[in-house]
């Protein structure tokens, strides 16, 4: 018997005898991957589309098996594509990352199973890799520099590579390592090519993507000579896609629109940041006496604002963050909330507060600046002729949001006091994300790169219409570009099922909370 058939026809039978047929009865959904799921080439992906899943994801909480029903699901809706990030300590023994248990890879072997069962094709990703994770706690050795733990990750992916030697690549791929950010590129290179070694030792042609550098968002063009394909991200802007994460800065994340007005940064830096020091600037004329409203978001250790029209100051506040409690945290204090950062051994404060200030009539330019210290951030500005302000019920403020984007100097805006708007700045809309996210890795892919879209979504806080909206520009242009993807995640604040947003109207979906309208712009695209 051929190793690819004992493999399946045992995990099948292991899989049968604890979970049963499933939901579904019946051989209606069954597939043969090897003719519904097509060929793959380092060079020329397959457009895939379908999700990632995430029982292997992160310990503790992540090592479960793997859902049948989430396949069948699948296949039924028309997805051909589940990439799994993995957490390698997961299937060590005792803590011991040489000691390998099998009861753990015969899990992931059901997923294989499922995989065939249902044509959908099985991405392996070892998220927390041996010496390499984005996640917290870190490693305890740094894969990128350390010849034990690059010898250890070998020999794990040496073990996959053996265990699914057999199978095609219409049926499974490696996706080497989650979202390399700093990495020294001569490093990185270097480390690839020696899991690329020891995978094709074991499997000559089996199929491998690495994730782009800077969290997957650039194209490694570096890695061209190991014949890998690579893959993107599809979280741009994260304001949209973070928008209140937990697990990243997303305290001055403006609320999420889409299209976006502008693409500009709200960071104001102080002598502490030389380099950086310049002011916010709002050119006019303002014919009439404006009410200026500033937002600020976050302040890092001391910042002396002021703000000046035509060099007259008509705002100063001097911000020294400390770790009292905001009111955010049942404080008393102004700020919302305080964050301590051990790094830097110092404070940050998030505010969240807003300060008005009179622009007076015939003023040409207004300036925003730090004069001392660090630095702010600042989330909007809106602009409210005066008189309207004070008298009117419902005044038609105008409002610039900003970005969090750290490093970039501020924008110079100007008013246009004749159709009541600021200009300056590049809208968001699909023309930004096909700049900024489409036509680097169309370059990669012209010189012979296989792309797709490793991982997209956005978390369950952002406005529900918003998402729709921001997903279907994602879609056309990936359509357009001929990419497959897969979303982060099926089930989860991300996905289609169970995101818990508090704006979906959900379908109950065989014991599922479905989010009908999401699934079928996917199903569209």
């Amino acid at each position: 018997m051929q190793r690819r058939d004992f493999l399946t026809k045992t995990a099948a039978v292991a899989v049968l005898a604890t979970h049963g047929m499933g939901m579904w009865s019946g051989a209606s959904s069954m597939a043969d991957s090897d003719t519904l799921l097509p060929d793959a080439a380092w060079n020329q992906l397959p457009r895939w589309r379908g999700f990632n899943l995430l029982e292997k994801f992160m310990r503790p909480s992540g090592n479960k098996r793997f859902v049948e029903d989430d396949f069948r699901m699948m296949h039924d809706w028309g997805f051909n594509f589940v990439r799994l990030p993995m957490d390698y300590r997961n299937w060590i023994v005792g803590g011991d990352w040489e000691r390998i248990d099998e009861s753990v890879l015969a899990e992931i072997d059901e997923a294989v199973t499922f995989g065939e069962r249902y044509g959908v094709h099985i991405c392996m990703n070892f998220h927390r890799a041996p010496g390499y994770t984005v996640a917290q706690p870190p490693e305890a050795k740094n894969l990128w520099i350390d010849p034990d733990a690059k010898r250890v990750c070998a020999l794990h992916w040496r073990k996959f590579a053996n265990r699914y030697r057999d199978l095609p690549n219409s049926r499974v791929s490696f996706n080497l390592f989650n979202e390399p950010s700093d990495v020294p590129m001569a490093a990185y290179v270097e480390t690839v090519r020696l899991i690329c070694d020891a995978i094709r030792e074991e499997s000559p042609e089996r199929l491998i993507i690495c994730d782009g550098t800077s969290w997957g968002m650039k194209p490694c063009m570096e890695l061209l000579p190991l014949r890998v394909a690579q893959a993107t991200r599809g979280y741009a802007p994260m304001e949209i896609s973070h928008y209140r994460a937990s697990w990243v800065q997303s305290q001055d994340f403006p609320t999420p629109r889409w299209p976006m007005p502008s693409a500009l940064s709200g960071g104001i830096y102080g002598s502490f940041k030389p380099e950086l020091q310049t002011p916010l600037l709002i050119d006019g004329p303002f014919p009439a006496a404006m009410r200026l409203r500033v937002r600020v978001g976050t302040v890092s250790s001391r910042a002396q604002f002021v703000v000046t029209a035509d060099d007259r100051p008509i705002f100063e506040k001097l911000f020294v963050p400390t770790g009292e409690k905001g009111y955010g945290e049942g404080g008393s204090s102004e700020w919302e909330k305080a964050i301590f950062f051990k790094e830097w051994n110092g404070y940050q404060n998030l505010y969240n507060v807003d300060y008005r200030m009179e622009i007076p009539a015939g003023t040409k330019r207004v300036e925003l600046r730090v004069e001392d210290g660090d630095w702010l951030r600042l989330r909007e500005i809106g602009l409210t002729p005066l008189t309207v302000a004070e008298n009117a019920t419902a005044a038609p403020e105008v409002v610039q949001p900003f970005r969090d984007v750290w490093g970039e100097k501020p924008p110079k805006l100007t008013w246009n006091a004749t159709q009541s708007r600021f200009d300056g700045g590049m809208a968001m809309d699909r023309a930004w994300l096909r700049k900024n996210s489409i036509e680097p890795w169309k370059k990669a892919e012209a010189a012979g790169l296989g792309v797709i879209v490793g991982e997209f979504g956005a978390h369950c806080y952002t406005p529900h219409e918003v998402v729709l909206a921001w997903l279907e520009d994602n879609l056309a242009n990936w359509k357009e570009a001929g990419w497959g993807w897969a979303m982060w995640n099926l089930r989860g604040s991300f996905g289609i099922l169970d995101s818990n947003r508090e704006d979906v109207k959900y379908e109950n979906f065989h014991g599922h909370q479905l989010d009908r309208k999401m699934l079928e712009l996917l199903q569209r695209y």
